[in-house]
């Protein structure tokens, strides 16, 4: 792998805290993660959101006992964002609400060029759920992020939704669905394939 070889880190903000439970949301960044190995970019880990005290609020360090400020200096140190999420109510998990309300901090922590801290990183989403909701859910996500400084490369959403009122789960199923290989595919294609330029060509401010 080349020094200019992007490097990515992932988000799940699954609701389920304890890590040894593996989730749906996990299932699909693996498969992205996957596609992303084709490009040789690399997925240093993923962060379950749930598993860490991340204080409500939209400051970069909410004080004692805030988890946050060693997953923000964490996750900015790559160049790709996958941010992972269910659908809840038809919505985003309200752990991805408090990880996207924590970056609104980003506003006002510009360099000299007015620069957010993640500007030139890209952020691309894995969303999952039993109901209807991915569109919506993605627009709620590429939204924030793209208000707080991220880049989002085209077809940056690889999700899956099962029957209406089913009870069958992604991680569950034997087989990953061709469409949702195909979409990983572009995906981490697109994603890798900007990331690499922008390493080498910064936004200018």
């Amino acid at each position: 792998m080349s020094t200019n070889t992007p490097t990515a880190i992932a988000i799940n903000c699954t609701l389920k805290g304890d890590e040894s439970v593996v989730s749906s949301t996990d299932s699909m960044i693996q498969v992205v993660q996957k596609a992303f190995a084709e490009h040789d970019v690399k997925v240093a880990r993923t962060i379950r959101a749930a598993a860490h005290n991340i204080l409500p609020g939209v400051t970069s360090d909410e004080g004692e006992g805030d988890d946050w400020p060693s997953l923000r200096e964490e996750i900015l140190k790559h160049d790709i964002l996958i941010f992972g999420t269910p659908i809840w109510m038809g919505q985003i998990s309200s752990v991805a609400k408090r990880v996207l309300e924590r970056m609104d901090a980003f506003l006002s922590e510009t360099d000299d060029q007015g620069r957010m801290p993640s500007y030139g990183k890209l952020a691309v989403c894995c969303i999952v759920g039993n109901e209807d909701g991915a569109h919506w859910a993605s627009s709620q996500i590429f939204q924030s992020l793209n208000d707080t400084g991220w880049t989002i490369p085209p077809v940056a959403n690889c999700y899956w939704v099962g029957e209406a009122m089913g009870s069958t789960d992604f991680k569950d199923l034997k087989q990953v669905p061709d469409k949702v290989t195909q979409t990983a595919a572009m995906v981490a294609s697109n994603a890798a394939h900007l990331a690499g330029l922008l390493k080498g060509s910064p936004f200018p401010g």
